[in-house]
């Protein structure tokens, strides 16, 4: 029996291991699978590979204010 995964499937599978990370200050979510395009972090991309210099685009709070919640 030949198995494979298609290519949605794959990308399910990266996605499904994708974390999201919340703002202390107002709430926001970062989600990996979805990354923050209009401030230049595309999806995919992981928190820890996300700039320091990246701040919350609603309220400016820096990445050390944000922290990993299981949605």
């Amino acid at each position: 029996m030949c198995t494979f995964i298609t290519f949605y499937e794959k990308a399910f599978l990266a996605v499904s291991d994708t974390k999201t990370w919340m703002c202390l200050i107002c709430g926001w979510i970062y989600d990996e699978a979805r990354g923050d395009p209009e401030s230049g972090v595309a999806p995919g991309t992981l928190w820890a590979d996300v700039p320091l210099n990246w701040t919350c685009p609603e309220c400016g709070a820096r990445k050390e204010d944000f922290e990993l919640v299981q949605i």
